[in-house]
């Protein structure tokens, strides 16, 4: 019986667990959350769903997510530095709301580890199908890999492969900026009174119930700016150095990935091409089959780099949970060790990546993208609570964020808005998975505090 209660940790899980050396600065920080939001395959792969959806207005749509993501970035910028550790959300939100809002957290961010970076990696495929053949399944499964053996890497190794993949990307969304703006025939009116072209050369209006129901999968463009977090303990300063990545991330994201939609918007050559949102044949009407070649294998490289990006901070979120006693000791043991020259949660990565791969052959990234928008929406919502609840904790404030709680309020109102407007099979997929994670919680975490999840100090 004593083995099954645990009512005292194993020696191993007394001492103090190594910590992740502070080695990076705010530039390669930036460098590392910008690769995982990724704004090129961002562009290429979650935006021309949304286009479909809400035709012109897709622009309207990204500023208005655009303003919900600097409400969320604010708040991960006050609680990022008050709490510099690598957990990220799950240990920002244990801290402030209690260990089941904690717990809940964790899971839905267990989730996104699980599902997003095969999602993307399946993209892959279709982009390098300019160059060469290739099956899907199997190359996202190579891409899961390599990015797997990159992230084993120390942090600022990492920091500079992504820095070059993301001068790649850069180029190629300038590239699509400035061809479209060139071609542009519609005039700049088209983005204040947008309408919904389909194939057929109709249109439907562009409603105020239309953008909302694309707003979660507009903030979903723009997700990973937070993710700076899961560096903030491996940061240099964080007290100062985790709200400049935080934010300097998403005004770059929303550059990046803007003023290409703009462009898009204005010079596809014709209402049907906006309808079916092929995004690469509107390129290559502009500038041939080179550019077209020559962008697509930029996007393969944006989604490589990207899946690097979350395995290694992925990795994070998972050896930060074993410190914190989320698994059976020997699993906390496992994935709470640094590899010894590097200084990387090794075991950790290797947990993330290798099934990763496996289930790039299972996923389909059409299905998925409006769930993982519900799930990004539904942890932003608790991240904007813990900004409002954590004013009134005692302690380091560290940085605050400016016309609190105006920011925060806001972001909440904004966000319930728009989950109140998306699939309702999407709401019951997430609210069943937080419904499970507190009914784990109740019966067998809460009843172990001093053994089991245990939030350990900075």
């Amino acid at each position: 019986m004593s083995g099954l209660n645990e009512a005292a940790s194993p020696p191993a899980e007394r001492t103090s667990p190594e910590r992740l050396p502070r080695a990076l600065t705010v530039f390669g920080g930036v460098l590392l959350t910008l690769s995982c939001i990724t704004p090129a395959s961002s562009l290429f792969i979650v935006v021309p769903p949304l286009v479909q959806t809400q035709g012109t207005g897709v622009v309207l749509t990204l500023a208005l997510s655009a303003l919900v993501s600097l409400g969320v970035a604010l708040c991960y910028s006050e609680l990022g530095t008050r709490f510099p550790v690598a957990g990220g959300e799950y240990s920002i939100v244990a801290r402030v709301l209690g260990r089941g809002a904690g717990w809940i957290t964790f899971v839905m961010s267990l989730a996104m580890i699980v599902v997003v970076p095969p999602v993307i990696a399946l993209g892959t495929a279709e982009y390098l199908s300019s160059a060469l053949e290739l099956p899907t399944a199997a190359t996202g499964a190579v891409v899961m890999l390599l990015a797997t053996a990159t992230a084993l890497l120390d942090v600022r190794s990492n920091a500079m492969v992504t820095g070059i993949f993301l001068g790649v990307e850069v180029l190629a969304a300038a590239l699509v900026a400035m061809f479209g703006f060139a071609h542009a025939h519609r005039p700049l009116s088209t983005l204040v009174a947008p309408v919904i072209p389909d194939a057929a050369g109709g249109s439907t209006p562009f409603t105020l119930g239309v953008l909302l129901t694309g707003l979660a999968v507009g903030i979903f463009t723009f997700q990973g700016f937070g993710s700076a977090v899961y560096l903030s303990e491996e940061l240099k300063q964080p007290e100062r150095s985790v709200a400049r990545t935080v934010i300097w991330s998403l005004l770059a994201a929303m550059l990046i990935i803007g003023l290409p939609t703009v462009a898009i918007v204005l010079g596809a050559p014709s209402d049907a091409d906006l309808a079916t949102a092929d995004f690469m044949a509107i390129v290559e009407s502009w500038g041939g089959p080179a550019l077209a070649t020559f962008v697509a294998l930029s996007v393969a490289t944006a989604i490589l780099n990207a899946v690097i990006v979350m395995v290694l901070q992925n990795a994070r979120v998972l050896y930060a949970s074993a410190r914190d006693r989320a698994w059976p000791a020997p699993a906390n043991r496992a994935l709470a060790r640094l590899h010894p020259r590097w200084k990387s949660p090794w075991v950790a990565t290797l947990v993330v990546g290798v099934p990763g791969a496996a289930l790039a052959g299972l996923v389909d990234i059409e299905a998925l993208i409006g769930l993982t928008g519900v799930v990004v929406a539904g942890l932003y919502l608790l991240l904007a609570v813990a900004a409002l609840r954590a004013r009134a904790m005692r302690g380091h404030q560290g940085w605050r964020m400016p016309l609190w709680p105006a920011p925060a309020v806001i972001t909440i109102a904004a966000i319930v808005l728009a989950l109140a407007n998306q699939s309702g099979s999407d709401l019951l997929l997430t609210g069943g998975l937080m419904a499970l994670a507190a009914l784990y919680y109740t019966a067998h975490l809460r009843k172990r505090p001093d053994t089991h999840w245990v939030i350990i100090d900075n």
